[in-house]
């Protein structure tokens, strides 16, 4: 296995393990409030609050990071003709 993966792996164990420890130390309601896209404010424990943005932060660096199929020439070889 390439270390790279394995830092990668033991870095995401711990930000989990983070959110686990969060979650169990902040079980009070939480109200979130976005105006233009929420017209009630949305309450709920502290734990999914702090699950929620984790999961889209994770989605979020998923879609910049994820690299497409190789159909055409890279963009080094584009530029040597």
């Amino acid at each position: 296995m390439k270390p790279k993966l394995i830092l990668k792996t033991v870095f995401l164990i711990v930000v989990l393990l983070l959110l686990v420890v969060m979650g169990m130390n902040n079980p009070g309601a939480v109200s979130f409030k976005m105006p233009p896209l929420l017209s009630k404010p949305l309450n709920s424990p502290a734990a999914y609050m702090y699950f929620a943005f984790f999961a889209v932060g994770v989605l979020t660096g998923t879609v910049l990071t994820a690299k497409t199929k190789g159909g055409g020439p890279s963009r080094a070889s584009k530029s040597e003709r």
